[in-house]
Formats: C-alpha cells, sequence, structure tokens
C-alpha cells in the first residue's frame, strides 16, 4: 500500500512540475534547451537521471544476476564514453548553440545529410524509448495491482502528459531532483540487502568465482567487451539526449564539467546496481533475471526500504528527456525540413503533437518487446554504427578531408550493416557495422574528392 501512495504521489507531482513549468517553456529555445540557462548542478543532474532510467536499473540488475560483476560493464563503459566527450567534445558542441545533434550535423554537413541521420536517429531512440517504458511495466508489476501492461499505459500518459506541458525546463528541474532519489534508494536497497546476506564476505562466499571475475568472465569476454565500449560507449560521446543536455547549459564550461562529474557519479551506481542484481540471484535464484529487481523490492526488502527503493526507481524511469529529445529531432529536423514555412510557434506547436505521437508509438514497440537489454542493444547498435563516426569525424572535417557523400555512405551502410545484423541475430556483423560505417566514410570521401578535384582542373582548362 505504501508503494501505491508513492506511485500516485509521485505521478501528480510530475503533472503539478509540468503545469508549473508550462509558462517557462513558451518559445523554441526555452521549450528546447530551457534558455540554455542550466548550471552545472541541473546538467550534470539531468545528465544522470537520462542515463541511469529504468532500463539501466532492470537491464543492470539483471546482467548482474545472470553474469556477475561484469555487469557493470553496461554503465561504466558510459564514464568511459562521457570521459571522453568532456576532455575533447563537451565544448565544441556548446559553443554551437543549437538545439539537436542533426543541426551540428547539419553544420558539418549540409542538411541533405543531417535529415538522414535525423531519420535514423528517431528510428533508434524509438527503441530506446520502448526499453524505458518496458522497465516501468516490470517495476510496477510488484505492487501486484493490475498487469505491466496497465502499468505500461499509465506511465506513457504520465510521461507524455508531463513532457508536453513543461518541455526542457521541467526536464532540468525533475531530473536533478530524480538523480537525488536514485542515489539515496540504491544504496539503502543495496545496505539492506547486504545485511541480510551477512555483508560483502556473505555476499562473495555465496556466489560462485566466476560470477566475481572482473573485467571479464566466462560469459562476458573480449568480444562483447569491446562490444561494449564500441556500440554503447560511443553514444556516450556522440548521443542526441547528451548533446540536448549540453546545449542546455549556461556556458561551455558548465557543459564539459558537468559531463565530467556526471562520468565520475555514475561508477559507484553501476557497481551498486550490479551487486543488487548478484545478491538476488543467491536469495531468489528461481526468478527471470530481468525481474531481479522488482523482485528484491516485492520478497526482500523491508516496507520502509522497499519503498524507498520503490520511489528511486520510479523517479529513474520517470525521466522525460529521451521522449523529448527524440521529438525535438522530429519536430525541427525532420518536419521543418519539410515545410519549411513553419514558425517558431508552429514548430513548439508542432513539437507538442509530435511527443503524443512518439509516446504512442514507443508504447506500441514496448508491448511487443521481450526485454530490456535486447530492446537498448537493438536501438544502440543502428545508431552508433550509422552515426557516430560521421559527426566524430565532422568536427575534425577540413583536416580528414571528409566530405557530404562519405558522410550519407556512412549513415546508410554502417546503419544498415547494423540493422541487418540484429534483424537476422548475425554475432560478428554489428561490430562490422561500425568498421563498414568507417571505410565508407573515408574510402567515398577519398573518391569524392578526387571526383570534384578533377571537375574542378577542367573548369580551368587544366
Amino acid at each position: 500500500m505504501l508503494g501505491l501512495v508513492i506511485v500516485v504521489v509521485y505521478f501528480l507531482a510530475m503533472i503539478a512540475i509540468g503545469v508549473w513549468s508550462r509558462k517557462k517553456a513558451r518559445g523554441a529555445a526555452n521549450f528546447f534547451v530551457a534558455g540554455r540557462s542550466g548550471s552545472s548542478l541541473f546538467i550534470t543532474g539531468s545528465l544522470l537521471a537520462t542515463i541511469i532510467g529504468g532500463s539501466a536499473t532492470v537491464g543492470m540488475a539483471g546482467l548482474g544476476f545472470s553474469r556477475g560483476l561484469t555487469g557493470a560493464w553496461w554503465l561504466l563503459v558510459g564514464s568511459i564514453g562521457l570521459i571522453v566527450l568532456g576532455l575533447f567534445f563537451a565544448e565544441k558542441v556548446r559553443k554551437f548553440g543549437l538545439y539537436t545533434l542533426p543541426q551540428l550535423i547539419g553544420k558539418q554537413y549540409g542538411n541533405n545529410i543531417a535529415l538522414a541521420a535525423s531519420i535514423l536517429i528517431v528510428i533508434a531512440w524509438l527503441g530506446v524509448l520502448a526499453g524505458q517504458i518496458v522497465a516501468a511495466g516490470q517495476i510496477m508489476s510488484v505492487l501486484q495491482i493490475g498487469t505491466p501492461t496497465l502499468w505500461m499505459v499509465l506511465f506513457s500518459a504520465v510521461l507524455v502528459t508531463y513532457t508536453l506541458l513543461g518541455g526542457q525546463y521541467a526536464v532540468l528541474w525533475t531530473d536533478t531532483l530524480q538523480t537525488g532519489m536514485i542515489f539515496a534508494g540504491i544504496f539503502v536497497g543495496l545496505a539492506q540487502l547486504l545485511s541480510r546476506l551477512g555483508g560483502f564476505e556473505g555476499l562473495i562466499n555465496s556466489l560462485p568465482p566466476d560470477k566475481l571475475s572482473f573485467p571479464l568472465s566466462s560469459t562476458f569476454g573480449g568480444y562483447e567487451l569491446a562490444s561494449y565500449l564500441l556500440l554503447i560507449g560511443l553514444t556516450y560521446v556522440v548521443g542526441p539526449d547528451m548533446y540536448s543536455r549540453l546545449f542546455s547549459a549556461r556556458d561551455a564550461k558548465t557543459a564539459r564539467n558537468s559531463v565530467f562529474w556526471a562520468a565520475l557519479l555514475i561508477i559507484p551506481l553501476a557497481f551498486a546496481i550490479t551487486l543488487m542484481g548478484m545478491g538476488a540471484s543467491i536469495l531468489l535464484p528461481g526468478i527471470s533475471p530481468e525481474q531481479a529487481f522488482p523482485a528484491l523490492i516485492q520478497e526482500v526488502l523491508s516496507p520502509v526500504a522497499g519503498a524507498i527503493v520503490l520511489a528511486a526507481v520510479v523517479s529513474a524511469i520517470m525521466s522525460p528527456a529521451l521522449l523529448l529529445t527524440t521529438s525535438t529531432i522530429l519536430s525541427n529536423d525532420i518536419i521543418k525540413k519539410l515545410r519549411p514555412s513553419l514558425n517558431e510557434k508552429q514548430v513548439v506547436l508542432t513539437s507538442r503533437w509530435v511527443i503524443v505521437a512518439m509516446g504512442i508509438l514507443s508504447l506500441l514497440l514496448a508491448l511487443t518487446l521481450k526485454g530490456v537489454i535486447s530492446a537498448l542493444l537493438f536501438a544502440y547498435t543502428v545508431y552508433t554504427c550509422g552515426v557516430i563516426l560521421p559527426v566524430l569525424a565532422g568536427f575534425y572535417r577540413h583536416k580528414l578531408k571528409v566530405t557530404p557523400m562519405g558522410a550519407l555512405a556512412a549513415i546508410i551502410g554502417g546503419g544498415g550493416m547494423a540493422l541487418i545484423s540484429k534483424l537476422f541475430g548475425i554475432k560478428y556483423l554489428d561490430l562490422g557495422g561500425l568498421l563498414a560505417s568507417g571505410v565508407l566514410l573515408f574510402a567515398v570521401s577519398f573518391i569524392d574528392n578526387r571526383v570534384r578535384g578533377k571537375s574542378l582542373d577542367r573548369s580551368r582548362g587544366i
């Protein structure tokens, strides 16, 4: 009963904050990037809430349950990616002063390439949104009221309503509050779980040695680690949700510092969530891996501790940043490109309608998915193989001599190969898609430069 009260109060609070933020969310800059006024506290908090969503908590606890300590790599590769972002790109990104990642790609290669990237990003991020909704259904099932499907529908409705009203202002405020709740809930839950097991020593003595292996184990080898580093870690270096936070920072220094703080703070959370999954494998060995987190709340923790952890996880799954980022890209970088006559007010109105449509599409996709991690891996692989290398090269396009044609070939070829690898379960074709993206980017750019060079020579009569 306490858990249900927490969930209802939290849902109502989210909608209230959205209503409160509505006046501030008027105008494109305010709605999409919070007037570029975010401090280090708010940008760091929003980054963490976006990263440690319900999919990370439910999915990582499941990885800890099935694989052991190597499950922590799901977030640890994100920390590595954020460090790279902070060292080399965060300040550059903020100085562009844009709304979305595709707008940055447009600056690098032109509007046609930006449109192609926008379509691929929206398709991939639908999968990420769906994973968030699946996690919501699994977590809410601990209340034993209604079905996971019912909770997925309710979660989607609240998320859409809240995002629709408040825009980026509401995202920054609530994400920061949610991050505090996530830290409190996860570590309270871990402390009580360890007390049930006799501390760290009891946890270690109760697990087979392979589940304590790190950085590799028999179920997580070098290929899997390389896949995580490249296919997941790179989404933190070039990610539409990461960049939308950076565009909302008040200056370039704030953007860089916030990224470093986020990189540092996700490390203890990565291990804490994984350890909770490992503890669940001892106390509740008969459940499925992605039920580890809900089962801990329901069957292991005390009512008060369970309510605190439930509040934390509800906070994690309620971050609207993914929905707002995807909807912003669809409205600004696809619809507005197809209908350039739209003014600023019409773009904001269109974005609100798009938020509703994206929420419905994500829910429908979530209802067909089998698991959180599988949904996220599908989305991240397609996105990484298609978009990331062209964007990274675009920061140094004059030195590397990459061209729009090369970028387009990389987006289509790399993203297409990754899509095939996931649809047909071809194991080594996922990293092959990333390799193909790089080869196409530079090979087609080289040919394009040679052709244009010869055309220029002919026009000069050489």
